[in-house]
């Protein structure tokens, strides 16, 4: 059987991989991989926080009710963040305005709510990392109600494909016309609209309620300047 000090997890999420290898030693007996199912609710809204969750090519979805949807997004979190940050801020209940729920599905690591409390009271660790993530986390909220108050559906739609490309580590992901409309905050009508000029011009290819991004380049060029700003932001302070 193998002791907790020779246990090893996948590598993949940021935050995590950022740790020295004694770091990654001594929370290893407590990271438990899972894989995450599209469309899965990870944490209802006003619910208790059971367990903080850092994705590793998985994406999950910050969303806000909103009368007539299932919810708005509001942020993303992918390999550069982990799910259940009010942890770290001693809130043990999600706020009740907001829920979480798998946008791609993929593999994960999850440590229980108490074992990652107990971690940051050591201090070490994941407890430097957090401030670190938390800054990224409020960057990327500010930023994302700025774009979407200021950009076109195709500049927004563009910046979240990116996005959602560079955290799952492949071309091509599941994504329904219906669930993108829902995260973006528009009418359906106008998400195939826009995905039929993104594929019409090149940049991506859409079949089957799965999209290709064909040519990362001119998705950029369609995008506003929001999406450079946010992987600045995480960059810079999640190495």
């Amino acid at each position: 059987m193998m002791s907790a000090s020779s246990r090893e997890f996948a590598s993949g999420n940021r935050l995590l991989d950022s740790l020295s290898s004694a770091e990654r030693s001594q929370i290893a007996a407590v990271v438990e991989p899972i894989r995450l199912k599209l469309m899965e609710p990870l944490c209802d809204a006003g619910a208790r926080i059971d367990s903080v969750y850092f994705p590793l090519q998985s994406v999950v979805s910050l969303l806000t009710p909103a009368h007539g949807t299932i919810g708005v997004e509001v942020a993303t979190i992918g390999n550069e963040h982990f799910v259940g940050i009010s942890l770290s801020w001693g809130a043990a209940t999600l706020n009740p305005a907001e829920f979480f729920q798998i946008q791609v599905p993929g593999p994960a690591l999850r440590i229980n709510a108490d074992a990652f409390t107990l971690e940051l009271a050591r201090g070490a660790g994941l407890a430097n990392i957090v401030p670190r993530y938390t800054q990224a986390l409020v960057s990327q909220l500010s930023q994302q109600v700025a774009c979407n108050g200021l950009h076109s559906i195709e500049q927004r739609c563009a910046r979240w494909m990116l996005l959602t490309h560079d955290r799952v580590g492949t071309d091509e992901f599941p994504l329904t016309q219906e669930f993108l409309s829902q995260m973006l905050g528009v009418r359906r009508a106008s998400v195939t609209a826009v995905a039929g000029l993104l594929q019409r011009a090149g940049f991506i290819r859409y079949r089957r309620d799965r999209v290709a991004v064909t040519d990362r380049l001119g998705l950029e060029g369609a995008c506003c300047e929001c999406y450079a700003a946010l992987r600045e932001v995480f960059d810079r302070l999640i190495p």
